[in-house]
């Protein structure tokens, strides 16, 4: 990961710079004061590349003299509506740009934003990572070098101090990246459950890895059922963190899906897009990069994380639609089709993790339907709860970290959509309405009350298609900051 530094203000500034401007050209303080040293030759470069200082606008202003190499000027539109996610992905933005070896960020405090230079900073570096390690041959095109970011401030001390715990979410997202992006046949249930291992328990995360054998004593058929088709057994991991070992409130509980591959099973997918289907283990790839980030910074909190892990494929002894199985619960479900999957592996974990654990709040992760990405595209990951106070918790946290949530209604009706003629519930809506409503009162249904519950659909957010100002092509790492940023809120409670 890159090297960040800060340092004061000066005045005798070489190499790459990086300053900003507001929307009609309005440059930065600082900015405005090495127009001034420069003569105006960065007013000059505005106006002849026509930048207008709109946010993520990018203007270059090379070897204006013979200590400083380039000036790179980032837009970050209107000073009144500015935030935090904003300069976050004009700093991704700006990294795009870069091609050296080292660079200093120069901006100023916002009247809103006292620190500007660490969300930029942190936008960087989420835009920095690549995954390129099966490459044998790099791209010919030149790829960003950036081993050090030099960051001008008010109090080096105090910045360098509060950005390490945004080196921890950091490293969190680009943990979860990693593992999204993993093929299937490098990442499936008990390499994953092995990664958690290696990575997790060295930080003082207590790991426990439940195998096939343990889960059909404990009687997981849903779990096992998803699984049957495969070569691959599943398991079931239990991530562990305690922050306050004296405190004896219930624990703060993550659920992640982990499909490490998702076929359809019998039902088989389409083959178009079929490949991406390796991402379908993202919740469960977000609990464990929050965990990293978790005993990284040493969270004063208790909490749980459960990674439900299995492999969905078609063979003579897969699951088949019409199939009946019995969950941990005791619950039965009938299998109307075994694309419709992940509900299975939550239903067991949920009712596990209640079970067990009790815990005070119950949040899970999952890329659960097409259906969200119909209602929400790309710009939003769907929430369902069952307490208002977790819903508003999580929407605010999601709009400070620009993993934005919508909620979703559940309800009676919906909720009968599912009962099942010949089993207590199906795993699939009669009217194919609201097909991520009707999965998240399957998951309901497996939700121990009284706990606070929340459901995020993220199958439109996990994974993109294409660059984005905070990532490349590809994973996403979504979750990780909106729910560590939520612990917070419950650590300082």
């Amino acid at each position: 990961m890159i090297s960040v530094t800060f340092q004061p203000y000066s005045v005798a500034y070489s190499g790459t710079i990086i300053v900003s401007a507001f929307e009609d050209r309005t440059l930065s303080a600082s900015a405005k004061k090495l127009d001034l040293s420069l003569k105006g030759a960065l007013t000059r470069a505005m106006a002849t590349q026509g930048f207008s200082g709109k946010a993520q606008e990018v203007c270059l202003l090379l070897a204006p003299t013979a200590d400083i190499d380039q000036v790179v000027i980032v837009g970050l539109g209107k000073e009144s509506t500015c935030t935090p996610s904003c300069i976050e992905e004009s700093g991704g933005c700006a990294f795009t740009h870069l091609h050296v070896q080292e660079a200093l960020v120069l901006l100023d405090p916002l009247s809103n934003i006292p620190h500007p230079e660490l969300s930029f900073a942190e936008g960087m570096l989420l835009r920095s990572w690549a995954f390129d390690k099966y490459r044998t041959v790099k791209p010919t095109k030149a790829r960003q070098k950036l081993e050090t970011l030099r960051v001008a401030t008010a109090n080096p001390g105090a910045a360098q101090k509060t950005f390490a715990s945004c080196e921890y979410r950091i490293q969190g997202v680009l943990e979860t990246r990693a593992l999204v992006a993993e093929p299937a046949n490098v990442l499936f249930p008990a390499s994953f459950a092995t990664r958690a291992q290696e990575v997790l328990a060295p930080l003082g995360v207590h790991v426990e890895i439940l195998g096939k054998k343990k889960l059909e004593q404990l009687g997981m058929g849903a779990l096992l059922g998803v699984a049957q088709g495969s070569t691959h057994d599943p398991s079931l991991v239990v991530l562990e963190w305690n922050g306050t070992p004296k405190n004896k409130t219930a624990p703060i509980a993550f659920v992640g899906k982990g499909l490490t591959f998702d076929s359809g099973g019998i039902d088989l997918k389409p083959q178009k897009g079929m490949e991406e289907m390796i991402h379908d283990m993202a919740g469960a790839g977000a609990v464990f990069g929050l965990f990293k980030t978790l005993a990284l910074r040493k969270a004063r909190v208790h909490a749980v994380g459960i990674l439900g892990l299995a492999e969905n494929m078609p063979s003579g002894s897969a699951q088949r639609p019409g199939d009946i199985v019995k969950t941990l619960s005791g619950k039965t479900v009938h299998i109307l089709n075994t694309d419709a999957e992940g509900r299975l592996v939550l239903a067991d974990a949920l009712w596990y993790t209640c079970d067990r654990f009790k815990p005070r709040i119950l949040i899970d992760l999952a890329t659960l339907t097409g259906s969200i990405v119909s209602a929400l595209g790309t710009e939003f990951a769907g929430l369902f709860s069952n307490d208002e106070q977790l819903a508003t918790h999580l929407i605010a946290c999601g709009n400070k970290t620009g993993e934005k949530l919508w909620r979703l209604p559940m309800t009676e009706k919906f909720d009968k959509d599912i009962d099942s003629d010949v089993a207590d519930v199906k795993n699939l809506g009669t009217s194919g309405e609201g097909g991520s409503i009707t999965a998240a009162q399957f998951l309901k249904r497996f939700i121990k009350e009284p706990v606070a519950w929340a459901h995020l659909d993220i199958a439109g957010t996990a994974w993109t298609r294409k660059d984005s100002a905070l990532a490349p092509k590809g994973a996403t790492g979504f979750g990780v900051r909106l729910l560590d940023a939520l612990v917070q809120e419950y650590e300082a409670a």
